[in-house]
C-alpha cells in the first residue's frame, strides 16, 4: 500500500518530482509551506510529494505513538538501530518512486529530500536505489544502517549529488554525528555539498536559499 501524501504541483504536467520526508512526530503537511519560498518560477513544472510516515510507538519518547519512519531506541550514535523499520521505510519510498514512474516521471528526474529522520531515509533509500536519481537532500540528519551501505549501495547513484544542511547548535542530531556521516559518504566517493548554519534542529532562510541554488542546477 502506498503511503498517504500531501501533494503540490507548481504547474501542469510536472517533469520533475521531489519526494520530501518529514521528521519524527511531524507529518506531510510540515514542509508543504516551504514550496512557494523554495521554488524559482523559471524552473520546469515540479510535483512535490510529502508523504505521511506510519504511526508507531517511539522508544525515546516513552513509547508514545506518533508518525515515525522507524523507532529510535536512543539518540547516541552507538545505539542499536531499528533496521527492520528503516528497511520498511526504504520500501515505502521505493513504492512512491514507482508511482512517480507511472505518472511519467523517471528516476533521473526525481529528487529525494528529507529532514531529520526523513533525511536519514532519503539517504538510505536514495543510495540503494537501482536507477539514477537527480539528487538527494539531507537536512539536519545522519546516515542510518551505515555498516551495510558499502555492500548494498547502487552503482547507479554513486555520483548522485547530495545537498546536506546542518545546524551548528543542533541538540537532536548533533553536528559531530552529521560530520561523521558526511565523512563516511565521502570515504565511499560520494560528492556531498555540505553546509552549516547557526541554528538548532531546524531549517533557516539561508539554507533555503542555498538549496534553491543547488536545485536550480539539477532542474534543467
Amino acid at each position: 500500500m502506498t503511503l498517504p501524501t500531501v501533494e503540490h504541483e507548481t504547474a501542469a504536467n510536472p517533469r520533475y518530482s521531489i519526494l520530501w520526508l518529514h521528521g519524527l512526530g511531524a507529518d506531510g503537511h510540515d514542509f508543504a509551506p516551504i514550496v512557494p519560498e523554495l521554488v524559482d518560477p523559471a524552473w520546469p513544472a515540479l510535483r512535490f510529494v510529502f508523504p505521511h510516515a506510519p504511526v508507531r510507538p517511539v522508544t525515546v519518547n516513552n513509547g508514545m505513538s506518533m508518525r515515525a519512519w522507524y523507532d529510535i531506541y536512543a539518540f547516541d550514535a552507538a545505539a542499536r538501530q531499528d533496521e527492520a523499520g528503516i528497511r520498511a521505510s526504504i520500501a515505502a519510498v521505493e513504492a512512491l518512486i514507482t508511482r512517480e514512474h507511472e505518472r511519467g516521471v523517471p528516476s533521473e528526474r526525481i529528487i529525494l529530500a528529507g529532514f531529520s529522520q526523513g533525511g536519514a531515509i532519503a539517504l538510505a533509500a536514495g543510495l540503494r536505489h537501482t536507477e539514477k536519481l537527480a539528487g538527494i537532500v539531507a537536512l539536519s540528519t545522519y546516515l542510518p544502517i551505515s555498516a551495510t551501505l558499502a555492500n548494498e549501495r547502487s552503482a547507479a547513484n554513486a555520483a548522485t549529488p547530495i545537498f546536506w544542511g546542518h545546524g551548528t547548535a543542533d541538540p537532536v542530531v548533533v553536528l559531530p554525528r552529521g560530520l561523521a556521516s558526511r565523512d563516511a559518504l565521502q570515504a565511499l566517493g560520494y560528492a556531498v555539498d555540505w553546509h552549516t548554519y547557526p541554528m538548532a534542529h531546524a531549517v533557516c532562510a539561508d539554507e533555503i536559499g542555498d538549496l534553491r541554488r543547488w536545485l536550480g542546477l539539477r532542474l534543467a
